[in-house]
């Protein structure tokens, strides 16, 4: 039976260049000499990733903050990925902290949310939630190509990808 996973995955090669390319920046620009302004991303377990956000001051956080985006999107890396509405922190006089969790895998409210489209959409496939990963079999090929239209239409607000495709 033909079937595809749809998964919330970002290119953590892209990410690490991204991450890498702002860290270049920051470094180069004359408005962030002599400053603690930083970009780091750090590994928690093989499935959770933070990226986190150092400045001197909350202006200078939003500055190294703009250029982290512009770096993502020139590497192709879909922001939607990043939680960016964590609370910032303060870590002694002005300087500024912000930790920023990066999605990977779909929790399970947003499975539910992508079965029950996919069940309300009456189509002839059918959504499984497995793990992170919701899988959606049907027994023709063109039901599943609208089954894909469908989920990115839908749930425009994660940026969901399709692997795993089986005729």
């Amino acid at each position: 039976m033909p079937s595809f996973d749809a998964v919330l995955e970002p290119d953590l090669v892209e990410l690490r260049n991204a991450v890498d390319q702002a860290t270049k920046e920051i470094g180069t620009r004359f408005d962030f000499k002599g400053s603690g302004a930083k970009v780091e991303l750090a590994e928690k377990s093989a499935k959770e990733r933070e990226l986190t956000m150092q400045a001197d001051s909350d202006f200078q956080l939003d500055q190294v903050r703009d250029v982290l985006l512009a770096k993502l999107s020139k590497r192709g890396v879909d922001i939607r990925f990043l939680d960016l509405g964590a609370a910032r922190q303060k870590i002694g006089g002005d300087r500024v902290k912000q930790p920023v969790p990066v999605k990977t895998g779909i929790d399970s409210e947003s499975a539910k949310k992508l079965q029950g489209i996919v069940k309300a959409s009456k189509m002839k496939v059918q959504a499984a939630i497995q793990g992170d990963v919701v899988r959606v079999s049907g027994a023709k090929r063109d039901d599943l190509q609208a089954a894909m239209a469908l989920l990115k239409r839908e749930a425009a607000e994660l940026p969901l990808s399709f692997t795993n495709f089986r005729d």
